[in-house]
């Protein structure tokens, strides 16, 4: 289910939540509780298992394929995110944050740094990839166990459970060697024949979507705490964009 048909099934159950245009806006936020509410459910506007599976006893589509395959452009893949992503929704919220170039640091990124508890991260001139992830997933998955040094991109090796490349998949990447311990981590978005086209943090100072060749890839991770992994597989149109090479 993705905003727009959360909108749209909130609406016809009687739930006013303003505009329908697929913004998970405070009206929205409200007609969830007040569905939540109605239900017996935790009152706290986060569509999790329990209220996605009440919302769909409650309208005769039947919940999405297990396995999709989607051709679609990198700019309008946002219309397709299902609130079962809510770490995927934050992300692409915060495409266009960047680093402060020259002296001093993005306030942002170091309340990202502050709020996991990380006095050692210092200034945004040190990699923060696996910082924009730890804290994607980790305010929108309370419970969800973070590697121990999330700052470390091959530590999200160890995340959450395998699964195949997909939407919303935490995808690592090796880089300059696989033999190296550096590396790479951000949610995939989309991909082509040659490469996976990845929404990260530090990549060229900022949170944009980046194309990594498949052949870097270490391994794709889903968290535990989520909804089952759909499988869902989005096909993007190669484009002009540059192969990033490394993402430091």
């Amino acid at each position: 289910m993705t905003p727009l048909q959360l909108q749209t099934t909130l609406t016809d159950l009687g739930y006013a939540c303003g505009p329908i245009d697929g913004v998970m806006g405070p009206l929205t936020r409200q007609a969830i509780k007040l569905f939540q509410a109605d239900h017996d459910l935790t009152v706290d506007g986060i569509v999790g298992k329990r209220t996605l599976s009440q919302l769909h006893k409650r309208v005769a589509q039947a919940p999405a394929s297990d396995s999709q395959t989607l051709t679609q452009s990198d700019d309008s893949i946002h219309d397709l995110i299902p609130l079962a992503l809510p770490w995927l929704h934050c992300a692409h919220h915060l495409i266009g944050t960047q680093e402060v170039s020259g002296t001093g640091s993005n306030p942002t990124i170091m309340q990202w740094a502050n709020y996991q508890q990380m006095p050692y991260y210092t200034d945004d001139d040190i990699p923060w990839c696996g910082l924009f992830v730890a804290h994607c997933v980790s305010s929108q998955l309370t419970n969800e166990p973070l590697p121990s040094m999330p700052l470390r991109a091959r530590a999200w090796r160890t995340f959450g459970q395998q699964c195949t490349p997909q939407l919303g998949a935490i995808m690592v990447f090796w880089r300059e060697s696989i033999e190296s311990n550096k590396g790479h981590v951000g949610f995939y978005w989309s991909e082509d024949d040659d490469t996976y086209h990845i929404l990260g943090g530090n990549q060229s100072n900022s949170v944009t979507v980046a194309k990594l060749a498949k052949s870097r890839l270490l391994c794709a991770r889903w968290p535990i705490t989520s909804l089952t992994a759909s499988s869902q597989v989005v096909i993007a149109k190669r484009g002009d964009d540059p192969i990033s090479q490394n993402e430091a």
